[in-house]
């Protein structure tokens, strides 16, 4: 089997997100070969990631076996050495990984959970328990089955943003009760006393983990929380390939690890993290882990699979599982299981 042909666009829902998330946000990656199957992956960067597929990755992989993932990603990683180690990118080189990752499956006939399971048994068909990200609406989301939640409190800011936050960590679990899996997102927008002082607000209130508190390169900040803080500090998802993760497990940064398969690198890296934290007590709980792109790491090498909600305005990827009642199922089609309707997507010409 050869590559044909690699492609790649950036659709955009109606209601896709009026920020980042998508002018530098979600790429589609396909991957032709002339065996007649096609791979799909998603990354980022939207148009300049784009580019970098069109203008250096696509030339590397014409002409290739898709088979070994591991040793490609090796290759076109090296080949960005001068410009791409982090960043656009690597979430581009991520679409692509995801996409060869979904030929594996597929040319194999089978789910890549179950390639990726070391045992063969792979969570496919059960439900996992997963939790949703809020920033308001905490009861309508319990309303609707789920049974974990995420707040998002980033927004809280000024001299009284600590009291505000412990206020609506205290009101939520008021709301979802006791022993409801309860976290909390600051999305790097506090520092090093704010934390420490939510941490010791909302200790006794069942806080999972405060995630991304700090800036990513605030390195000396998390070391002190790593120490410090009363509650486990998680992030991650801003961390582009496994080297990256290699120093938060050395030095114990994180208690709680959340790369994003879409960004970190694809599937390739994700399984890399997963392996490097096997036996630390450190977990690993991927960003937005529902989807169906991680979902098969979850399904296949987690001991506690805990995904979390998706982009929810990403409704042109056909074949992602729903979460029904706070569950999530896995089905067992060949690859990662997805569905594209390339007709419906603007910009994904086949050469």
């Amino acid at each position: 089997m050869k590559i044909t042909d690699v492609r790649a666009c950036q659709p955009i829902a109606a209601d896709s997100p009026d920020d980042w998330r998508t002018t530098i946000g979600q790429i589609l990656v396909a991957i032709d070969t002339d065996a007649g199957l096609t791979g799909y992956g998603v990354g980022g960067g939207g148009a300049a990631g784009i580019h970098v597929i069109e203008a250096e990755l696509r030339s590397a992989l014409l002409g290739r076996d898709p088979s070994p993932v591991e040793e490609i990603w090796d290759d076109l990683y090296d080949l960005m050495l001068p410009y791409g180690q982090a960043g656009i990118a690597i979430m581009a080189q991520s679409g692509v990984d995801l996409a060869l990752w979904d030929l594996r499956g597929k040319d194999a006939g089978r789910p890549v959970a179950q390639l990726l399971a070391e045992d063969g048994m792979a969570r496919i068909g059960e439900p996992l328990p997963t939790y949703i990200t809020v920033w308001d609406g905490l009861a309508e989301a319990q309303a609707a089955g789920h049974r974990a939640f995420k707040l998002h409190v980033e927004r809280n800011a000024g001299p009284d943003r600590v009291q505000r936050v412990i206020d609506t960590v205290r009101e939520s679990r008021e709301i979802v009760g006791p022993g409801v899996p309860l976290m909390v997102d600051a999305w790097m927008k506090w520092d090093l006393e704010t934390t420490l002082a939510v941490a010791e607000g909302v200790e006794g209130l069942g806080v999972e983990w405060i995630e991304e508190p700090l800036p990513v390169h605030d390195i000396d900040g998390y070391r002190t929380l790593s120490r410090e803080s009363a509650i486990p500090i998680a992030g991650g998802e801003h961390e582009y390939t496994a080297r990256a993760f290699q120093h938060l497990i050395d030095e114990r940064l994180h208690q709680v690890l959340q790369p994003d398969v879409c960004w970190c690198g694809g599937l390739t890296e994700l399984v890399k993290i997963y392996r490097m934290a096997r036996g630390t007590g450190i977990r690993v709980c991927p960003h937005r882990g529902s989807e169906i792109w991680s979902l098969h790491a979850l399904a296949g090498l987690d001991p506690d699979p805990l995904p979390e909600s998706g982009r929810p305005w990403m409704t042109w990827v056909g074949g992602q599982p729903p979460i029904v009642n706070g569950m999530v199922t896995l089905g067992d089609r060949p690859g990662l299981g997805v569905e594209i309707d390339e007709t419906a997507l603007p910009g994904l010409d086949r050469g």
